[in-house]
């Protein structure tokens, strides 16, 4: 048994790329928390409920924020709104301190993160990785990046495309996105978790029904049959960084004996 903590840029975003990989987790009675570093106001919103919903059907222990502002996605960053930063703009060793804080609370055996492109390339998704990087190394936690192979996504933007699903992202972008199948170390099937990942997606009901760039990519995979949701979305990726000494001594992960649970 070990603990397994999720490190996601957004509210909605640890069921697309993990949400399989946290459901077996928890099935095979691993501690799963789930640490997201934005929110969009400075106080509880329906979308941190939606989370926390989701949260719970995939059999995750805990979910903790901590307490950025959503930088948001386009050419225009921002200012800070009152009193917080936006996570793009945040300090990376202090962000990182914050996570690594967390993993020594939990004695994290294993931290998820981005790849280096973050993903489709949203600011605070690369940002995730490199506060995941640099976490991991000063804790020597294990660090899995999750990803796609880029030629998966590519075939799916362009089936989706085919099927006049509306989709504003640039197809040609994606070929710089996303992971090179060559990087990839470890692909796990979660086909037998897709029903509950479906669930969980579709406990985000703020972004199915809204009018995101992916809502109706969302609204078509939460209405698809569980067996054909299964085979589009029940293979998750993921990009092992090499390990390394931690460069803190004092944030150390403790040894696995006598790990108290909750």
């Amino acid at each position: 048994m070990t603990t397994i903590v999720a490190f996601h840029a957004h509210a909605d975003d640890p069921v697309l790329l993990s949400g399989g990989t946290l459901a077996r987790a928890a099935a095979d009675g691993h501690r799963v928390v789930v640490v997201v570093a934005t929110e969009a106001d400075g106080h509880p919103t329906p979308r941190w409920a939606e989370l926390e919903a989701a949260a719970a059907i995939l059999g995750v222990r805990r979910v903790v924020h901590l307490g950025y502002a959503d930088s948001g996605h386009g050419p225009v960053l921002y200012a800070d709104p009152p009193g917080r930063q936006r996570f793009a703009r945040a300090d990376t060793e202090e962000a990182a301190h914050r996570l690594a804080a967390l993993l020594h609370e939990e004695r994290a055996d294993l931290l998820l993160g981005y790849d280096g492109n973050g993903g489709y390339g949203h600011r605070d998704h690369v940002k995730v990785h490199e506060v995941a990087r640099r976490a991991a190394r000063l804790t020597g936690t294990r660090l899995l990046e999750a990803t796609l192979p880029r030629d998966f996504a590519l075939r799916f933007v362009r089936v989706v495309r085919a099927l006049r699903i509306p989709f504003e992202y640039d197809v040609d972008a994606l070929g710089h996105t996303y992971s090179p199948a060559s990087a990839i170390t470890h692909r796990f099937d979660v086909r037998r978790f897709a029903a509950r990942k479906q669930a969980a997606l579709a406990a985000h009901v703020s972004d199915v029904r809204g009018r995101g760039r992916l809502s109706a990519v969302l609204r078509v995979l939460v209405w698809l049959p569980a067996p054909l949701f299964g085979l589009v979305a029940g293979r998750e990726w993921y990009a092992e960084v090499t390990p390394a000494a931690p460069a803190h001594p004092g944030l150390q992960v403790p040894a696995r004996s006598g790990r108290r649970r909750r």
